[in-house]
């Protein structure tokens, strides 16, 4: 349907590895769509969400 359903970081990060929990309960099963962002690089992928 091509809606927003959460936003996890908004915001400068430091450099590294990081983790951020997602707790997809309140969505249901399905395809869905995540977009990494990082300076002017961009990256989209598939996400498969089972319950």
């Amino acid at each position: 349907m091509g809606e927003q359903v959460a936003t996890l970081v908004n915001g400068l990060m430091s450099t590294g590895n990081h983790t951020v929990p997602f707790n997809g309960a309140v969505l249901s099963s399905g395809m869905y769509f995540y977009r990494l962002e990082a300076g002017v690089n961009s990256v989209t992928k598939k996400m498969l969400l089972l319950k």
